[in-house]
């Protein structure tokens, strides 16, 4: 799913004319305006079925990265208005600060054309979660033939051993162009294996907090035997072979890891 955030003054307007010219399934998610729709449920979430068939919801049982997550397997792009905090890749109008890289910005929406929305929001890394990988090799052609779909997610840990200073974030950055040519080039290998139907692997970049998710791997197979040993290949050859750098914030201080080595 391609997700692109605005924040300023005319973001949800901007929204509005963009979200029409998406070649796609579109979800929106904006901040309210602060109106009253009715006393607060006593319960985490509230949905409700609108007169035009639409559902509206509010809730408190999620954050912003969690409901994309869940949105992603089924939507084609995501327009996010209003929430400056995110560190999504951003279209910033005026002077609003934001969290995350700007990858446009202008004085206010009507100085921005809707197709250098269009264009930015084709341009960012697409945001992946192993469900969205999972569906993916669901509807493989392949599926049919097999019995086993093996999984790997590699996450932030804050500590390797219990006398380390806690680690508080990382930041990935990859080799453009070779990164992603380099982990197709692993699965097609990977994916000449007896049994061994799809691999598909997604490495995040840019700064991931404690607890968060990094990498997937995802192997559709006719078998478990063939299913986990392919995983473990296609994690260890990514480690070692796919040009992607790690910088290491802990509560102390800040490094690249290759340097350590």
């Amino acid at each position: 799913m391609q997700v692109l955030s605005i924040v300023g003054p005319g973001a949800r307007s901007l929204v509005a004319r963009v979200a029409p010219e998406l070649d796609g399934t579109v979800a929106t998610v904006e901040t309210h305006d602060g109106a009253e729709l009715g006393p607060e449920p006593a319960v985490d979430a509230a949905y409700g079925l609108g007169d035009d068939g639409g559902w509206v919801g509010s809730g408190s049982d999620r954050t912003l990265d969690e409901l994309l997550d869940d949105l992603a397997s089924t939507y084609d792009y995501a327009l996010v208005a209003g929430f400056p905090e995110t560190r999504l890749p951003t279209v910033a109008l005026g002077d609003a600060a934001t969290g995350g890289e700007v990858v446009l910005e202008a004085a206010d929406e009507t100085d921005i054309s809707v197709e250098a929305v269009l264009d930015a929001i084709e341009r960012v890394d697409p945001h992946v979660t192993l469900g969205t990988l999972v569906e993916q090799v669901k509807a493989s052609p392949r599926a049919e033939r097999a019995g086993a779909i093996a999984t790997f997610t590699g996450r932030v840990r804050a500590k390797d051993s219990p006398d380390d200073e806690p680690t508080t974030h990382l930041e990935f950055e990859k080799y453009e162009g070779v990164a992603g040519e380099r982990m197709r080039s692993i699965s097609r290998e990977l994916e000449e294996r007896d049994g061994v139907l799809d691999v598909v692997m997604h490495h995040r970049t840019g700064r991931i907090a404690y607890g968060e998710d990094i990498v997937f791997v995802v192997v559709l197979a006719g078998h478990r035997e063939e299913a986990f040993a392919t995983v473990e290949d296609g994690i260890n050859r990514l480690k070692d072979e796919v040009p992607i750098f790690k910088k290491e914030t802990t509560v102390d201080e800040e490094f690249w890891v290759h340097d350590r080595s």
